[in-house]
């Protein structure tokens, strides 16, 4: 399936692909691990970017007052390392709705093997950093699908 820049968006999500360079490993070959993070927010961007969701538009208040997305809490399972030259894919996916917050679930995979796992909680802030609600239409964008 063709992808541009900021990858696709698929039946339950989106899913980009990230091709391992040199800069991303360790002396090893291997990615080292604080560079999957990198990848993770890749993927979390273009989604709601592909989702006709961007940042610039939420700080200029697109969807009613000025708000930002942070990322307040994330789990990572570590399964399998990337090694330099795989090309890997990122998806993620809504697993959870709230009134100010959005859990989302991301995988990062080569081929069928999954590398790594990890659950993302993002608080919905004003720019000051009080909490906000998101908004209506922005929440029925980033909707779970049925399949996901």
């Amino acid at each position: 399936m063709s992808q541009g820049l900021a990858g696709r968006l698929t039946d339950d999500g989106h899913a980009l692909d990230v091709r391992i360079y040199f800069e991303d490993t360790d002396f090893s070959g291997v990615v080292y691990h604080a560079r999957y993070l990198n990848f993770l927010e890749r993927g979390r961007s273009d989604f709601l970017r592909l989702k006709g969701i961007g940042h610039r538009e939420l700080l200029a208040g697109r969807y009613g007052a000025p708000l930002i997305f942070a990322v307040r809490h994330m789990d990572i399972d570590f399964l399998r390392p990337a090694r330099i030259d795989d090309v890997v894919t990122v998806t993620t996916r809504t697993a959870l709705l709230g009134g100010a917050r959005i859990i989302l679930d991301q995988r990062i995979a080569c081929g069928d093997a999954v590398l790594v796992k990890a659950t993302v909680k993002v608080a919905v802030l004003s720019p000051e950093g009080k909490p906000m609600r998101l908004p209506k239409d922005m929440h029925a964008q980033l909707q779970p699908t049925a399949s996901a």
